[in-house]
């Protein structure tokens, strides 16, 4: 991981575009090739990223850049879109990379692990004729949920969490590209299962093609409650 703070701003176009004005910021380059771009604030969450499959390139400026006090320009494109990020360096504080390793992935505790659980032992409320591959399926950046098959036999990748937010949709996708590389599995589709499920995550879920699910806890373990139902 490369990890730089640099004075820098930042725009992005592709199916939208936005706009970070100049100021101090925290850049992280991940092995997986994801660039991060992260404030002082804001808890975990990047004020803007790109995820893979993208390239960056570290460009000279241009003549106006270099009138506006620009040193260097990062620009990362995604492999499959038009998206693209345009990070200008003004001045880097510090620059360092750091090799973190083959990470062995979440281990997950409390509601979600019981959830997955019961999830797995009760696969067929996903659809008639589903059937379980395996819990926890690893792939080289983490461990799938569940791996299942539908009723016609293809493969379906679960990602399950208590609150189904953007960060968890973005996580199963990154899977699912993986996924779709080995011709042992591909085609896999994906299905994010959560006990709630924000408007937006269920937004870019559906428009990556992702089922969205609402898990009922009590109704997995068997309490029969008519106002919620695993829809």
């Amino acid at each position: 991981m490369r990890v730089v703070i640099a004075t820098c701003s930042v725009d992005y176009d592709g199916r939208l575009s936005a706009h970070l004005p100049l100021a101090s910021r925290l850049l992280m380059v991940k092995a997986d090739g994801s660039v991060l771009i992260h404030s002082d604030g804001g808890s975990y969450k990047p004020l803007n990223w790109m995820s893979p499959p993208c390239s960056m390139a570290e460009v000279a400026p241009d003549e106006t850049e270099v009138a506006d006090g620009v040193t260097a320009v990062w620009v990362v494109q995604h492999a499959k879109s038009e998206d693209r990020l345009r990070i200008r360096l003004h001045e880097v504080l510090s620059d360092t990379a750091h090799d973190l390793g083959v990470d062995p992935g979440l281990v997950k505790d409390g509601v979600e692990a019981h959830l997955q659980k019961l999830l797995a032992e009760h696969i067929h409320t996903l659809g008639d004729g589903w059937t379980l591959t395996r819990r926890e399926f690893m792939t080289p950046i983490g461990p799938v949920d569940i791996l299942c098959k539908d009723s016609a036999g293809r493969t379906v990748a679960i990602e399950i969490k208590r609150r189904g937010e953007i960060d968890g949709v973005e996580q199963l996708t990154r899977y699912l590209e993986l996924m779709n590389r080995d011709p042992h599995l591909a085609p896999v589709t994906g299905v994010f299962a959560a006990q709630v499920i924000k408007p937006q995550a269920r937004t870019l879920a559906e428009d990556r093609g992702i089922r969205c699910v609402v898990l009922d806890y009590d109704e997995l373990k068997g309490i029969d409650n008519s106002e919620h139902r695993l829809f």
